[in-house]
């Protein structure tokens, strides 16, 4: 199966091979895929290597690439709010916390460069002290059903990045996510970092944020913002209206 690289700053991944189809996440520049079937007009079903979903992208966005470039750990990422590269030869604005393999393999047909605002990468050894920085810098970002960039995003968008930043997997979807780590028991046992999930009135769980204690909230809900939480779940800062109900927390790190 042949294996590929993203080569434009944000891939949209849809659910069908057509533009007006709908967009259920996204690959930023410099992330690996598998590539399955390849329809004439060139659209290709991928599998993305790092969360293992699956949707359509356009062949346009993307370079072949050998084992070795797809098997390499991300060597740097974008330290501010965007970045350059150059892609032979031309500019590429990249979002904040882009994560590259750079002088890790043969990127196929493409040079890469990297330019200001980007800096080597490593998984931080304290999650602890570093995920609120990190989620802090999407403040206000727009809300986009299928994002996750601080160029709009979705609530589970946010805490895979913010947490993929950290060096910490997360899956895609918040109902996926909410299977990962360790059940938190009760909101006054939180601590900063942990992940608070929230379901619909048939049960289904479609909601997460980050905790930054065990009154406050960090979550992608028409932007990203900060909102009271009790042990009933949310509550608007703006209007004093409850928004989501809290289902469960798990800890990651």
């Amino acid at each position: 199966m042949p294996l590929a690289i993203t080569i434009v700053p944000i891939m949209p991944l849809r659910s069908e091979p057509s533009h007006r189809s709908e967009m259920i996440s996204q690959a930023v520049f410099g992330e690996c895929l598998e590539t399955e079937t390849v329809t004439p007009d060139g659209w290709v079903k991928v599998r993305m290597q790092y969360d293992g979903y699956e949707g359509w992208v356009t062949l346009s966005h993307l370079e072949t690439i050998p084992q070795s470039l797809y098997d390499a750990l991300p060597t740097h990422r974008v330290a501010r709010w965007q970045a350059v590269v150059t892609l032979n030869g031309r500019p590429v604005h990249l979002p904040f916390g882009t994560l590259l393999k750079l002088g890790a393999g043969d990127w196929g047909r493409a040079t890469v460069v990297a330019g200001e605002g980007i800096t080597p990468f490593a998984a931080t050894s304290s999650p602890g002290e570093a995920w609120e920085a990190v989620a802090l810098e999407f403040l206000n970002t727009g809300y986009l059903w299928g994002g996750k960039t601080v160029f709009g995003t979705d609530c589970s968008g946010f805490t895979q990045t913010v947490y993929k930043i950290l060096g910490i997997p997360l899956l895609r979807d918040a109902y996926q996510q909410a299977a990962q780590g360790e059940t938190v028991s009760f909101l006054q046992e939180v601590r900063p970092g942990d992940l608070a999930f929230f379901d619909n009135p048939e049960g289904r769980i479609t909601h997460v944020g980050i905790l930054l204690n065990d009154q406050q909230i960090i979550h992608a809900s028409g932007k990203v913002r900060i909102d009271p939480i009790d042990n009933q779940g949310i509550v608007s800062a703006d209007t004093g209206e409850r928004t989501h109900q809290l289902r469960l927390i798990k800890r990651l790190f």
